[in-house]
């Protein structure tokens, strides 16, 4: 069974301190804590921890039930004692005028130069992210945490070899995402357990800027990650209501975007619309987390194995339903669609890469325009023009497809679990890949960085999820590679030390010995090639960080 102490237990190597007036509270030393975890914002945050520990708990423990039923054989439908709000005609709360038009979106990490380029990128937003982009190094977090609050007080500037960075007059609109509900937070113990990381991100953000936000015209606006259903928005809900009331912020300020990136929540769509109405502002699709659910969510049934990830297109027909399905639900509701994100990113040192980049992002957000969506995700402020020129060429003079309604999507369980029908091959450059993008991802992830561009891809913490999740299918099902030869564990620890090899020569050894590729590659291994499925390569990956 689940416990909140599963990762994340002690602080070794590190000085613990209580927190004056906040009895009950330690946290880890850094030279900034006494700025962020004022005794002011340490008990809003151990608040929130406390009043909502319990009921975060047994949403895990269900998690894991769930997940039981679902290594024996039961499959997710549609909810049958949520009937009702599925036929319902009720809508989600008018979103305030700053998202309004959210036809291009940039996310990133918390780093200050990487928020002051977003935030004066041109896009509608920037989604600061404190979970898939980010490595949750305590000093990540709380640096992290001062460039939210500054970037909340329009006052965020850098002044660093030799630039002087500052924000414009006009910036992107700016959205938190807090870490997901599975993580901890070590370093802030609350009655001796470590805390909900999800409440440190949602409570530090919220406190610190929230009523900027609304004194600059905005508003506290969060994406919420990984929920696997609607009784996990309820929860976000009532932390939102419970967090505004302390403040004294009117309920309903908060709005939310959820990222539909499980598949178990692609079958209660409009139930976590419904549970968040007050608050929502709507759906991205999370498309990379998507894929890594499917893997995990059905990592015992040899059917549901998934070919090379280049093969796993928007277009196969279980991600045609779930992006079809999302934008129809949401526009029924009056709730924003977003698109999701597509891993190319130019390379300003090699032209045709970069050609060939920008062309498949713009047909990636034509068919995502097309379809009705209301705006769209990238990952380098390259990419702004080119998908603002594909969603402004269907949006004309308009801010947003909501009036777009799509009866002619007609989505059954079926259709969203035809996995198998996703064709595709598993080849040696299929496995190649995955396990060159793990090690070489964990290693930077470990070494503190969480977004990182590997030959000409972004990757984060997501994709390798799905580089790992894919090789443990296709070792414990005894996939075979397109040259006859069978996926198993000694193949893949060869393959290891050769793309090791790989790796050093692509870095060049000085880089390559400093990054920790030993750690790495245990780890690599321990959620790629162990008998159980790991539920998240993250938890053993954290024991690691500072």
């Amino acid at each position: 069974m689940f416990s909140e102490n599963t990762a994340g237990e002690q602080m070794a190597g590190t000085t613990a301190m209580d927190v004056a007036g906040v009895p009950g509270v330690t946290i880890t030393d850094h030279p900034r804590l006494a700025e962020i975890f004022t005794p002011e914002a340490t008990a809003f945050v151990a608040d929130l921890v406390r009043t909502f520990r319990d009921q975060r708990i047994d949403l895990l423990r269900a998690r894991r039930e769930r997940q039981y039923r679902l290594d024996v054989g039961a499959r997710p439908d549609f909810l049958p004692e949520t009937a009702e709000i599925r036929a319902g005609t009720w809508t989600v709360a008018q979103a305030p005028k700053d998202l309004i038009d959210r036809r291009v979106e940039i996310t990133g990490p918390t780093t200050r130069k990487m928020m002051i380029n977003a935030l004066n990128s041109g896009a509608s937003v920037f989604m600061a992210d404190c979970e898939d982009a980010t490595s949750p190094t305590w000093d990540n977090v709380v640096e992290g945490h001062r460039n939210i609050r500054d970037a909340h007080r329009r006052d965020l500037s850098l002044d660093q070899g030799g630039k002087y960075y500052r924000l414009d007059e006009a910036v992107a609109t700016l959205i938190v995402r807090p870490r997901g509900w599975h993580l901890p937070e070590r370093h802030v113990q609350v009655d001796g357990r470590p805390a909900s990381a999800s409440l440190v991100d949602f409570g530090l953000a919220f406190f610190h800027g929230a009523r900027e936000a609304l004194d600059h015209g905005s508003g506290p606006y969060f994406y919420l990650a990984k929920l696997e259903g609607h009784l996990e928005a309820r929860l976000w809900n009532d932390v939102f209501n419970h967090a505004q009331d302390a403040l004294d912020i009117p309920r309903g300020t908060i709005r939310a975007t959820v990222l539909i990136e499980t598949i178990l929540a692609a079958f209660e769509m409009d139930e976590i619309l419904y549970e968040l109405r007050d608050h929502s502002s709507g759906f991205n699709a999370g498309r990379w987390d998507y894929i890594f659910s499917v893997a995990k969510k059905f990592a015992q049934h040899a059917e549901f194995v998934l070919p090379d990830r280049i093969d796993v297109s928007m277009t196969v027909p279980f991600m045609r339903a779930y992006t079809e399905l999302l934008v129809a639900t949401c526009h029924k509701r009056g709730a924003h669609a977003i698109g999701g994100m597509s891993a190319f990113i130019p390379n300003r040192n090699e032209p045709e890469t970069t050609v060939t980049a920008l062309t498949k992002v713009a047909e990636d957000k034509a068919r995502e325009a097309n379809d009705g969506y209301d705006g769209t995700w990238v990952a380098h402020p390259d990419l702004i023009p080119v998908a603002m020129k594909e969603f402004t060429s269907v949006l004309g003079g308009g801010h947003n497809q909501l009036d777009r309604q799509r009866p002619d999507v007609d989505v059954t369980a079926d259709d969203l679990l035809a996995v198998g029908d996703s064709g595709g091959a598993v080849t040696e450059a299929g496995l190649r890949t995955n396990v060159h993008v793990g090690l070489r991802y964990l290693a930077h992830w470990i070494d503190g960085t969480g977004a990182v561009g590997i030959r000409n891809l972004m990757e984060d913490a997501a994709t390798a999820e799905i580089s790992r999740a894919q090789v443990w299918q296709w070792v414990r099902h005894g996939r075979t590679l397109t040259d006859g030869r069978s996926v198993t564990a000694t193949l893949v620890r060869d393959i290891i030390d050769e793309e090791l090899r790989a790796i050093e020569d692509e870095l060049g050894t000085s880089v390559f010995i400093d990054l920790p590729f030993n750690e790495a590659r245990q780890v690599f291994e321990s959620v790629a090639l162990a008998g159980e499925f790991t539920e998240f390569l993250t938890l053993p990956a954290y024991e690691l960080l500072d």
